[in-house]
């Protein structure tokens, strides 16, 4: 079994968030949205919705165009992808319903003080203690409120990573190649995070796969705690 290996929280290169932020990731971010409003009964998914990670905020744009009713704040630690984020809601016409701010888990300082959704894509296998996302989702999330995390899967062996690799980033420019080789490393595998979900007091959340390189959670925080 594929030992794990941590790679840098930040993504805050300038190259490097660029070279995120120009691939093309709309076959998962698109999934991304669809897993959100299938895992939820119409209704759900209103108010105004947490971005955790957010990155250069393509996942939050899509989210914003895929419900026109929510508004939605992203944090992220890096001010480089945070600066391409802005660019990219300013594009779209969202500047009115996203708003993006920089703050690092968990003591980012963020603008609501309960959010009625909280969603996360790609963040876990950045953090080193994965705690920090699950205590970052009860704090800033309301009782009851649904929760959508999608991460990469840390493969079975180094074959499969090296398939991997070539299959979704083998005429990717050689810096994606590199990010995503040791994000797949830091990933973290289904039977880890039911057990990072039971420390934190969410057991009753759902992890499964969804894809050969990723997984799904999905939940609703506690009514009270």
């Amino acid at each position: 079994m594929l030992e794990r290996m941590p790679e840098p929280e930040l993504m805050d290169d300038e190259a490097q968030a660029r070279a995120y932020a120009a691939a093309d990731f709309s076959e998962p971010h698109e999934r991304f949205v669809t897993l959100l409003r299938n895992a939820f009964p119409t209704g759900a998914l209103a108010g105004t919705i947490l971005d955790l990670g957010c990155g250069p905020a393509d996942v939050t744009v899509r989210v914003a165009q895929a419900l026109p009713a929510c508004r939605i704040e992203g944090v992220d630690g890096a001010a480089a992808m945070l600066k391409l984020g802005r660019e990219r809601v300013e594009a779209a016409g969202l500047s009115g319903r996203i708003r993006l701010v920089q703050g690092r888990l968990p003591g980012a300082r963020l603008p609501s003080r309960g959010y009625d959704v909280v969603i996360s894509n790609s963040l876990l296998h950045h953090l080193a203690d994965p705690n920090v996302l699950w205590a970052s989702i009860r704090r800033f999330g309301k009782p009851g409120a649904p929760v959508l995390v999608m991460d990469l899967r840390r493969p079975d062996s180094e074959a499969q990573l090296q398939q991997q690799v070539l299959q979704y980033a083998g005429e990717a420019p050689e810096l994606l190649r590199r990010d995503f080789t040791n994000s797949l490393r830091a990933a973290y595998r289904p039977e880890e995070v039911r057990a990072q979900l039971k420390e934190a007091g969410l057991p009753g959340f759902e992890v499964r796969v969804v894809s050969d390189r990723h997984l799904l959670v999905a939940g609703r925080l506690p009514d009270s705690g």
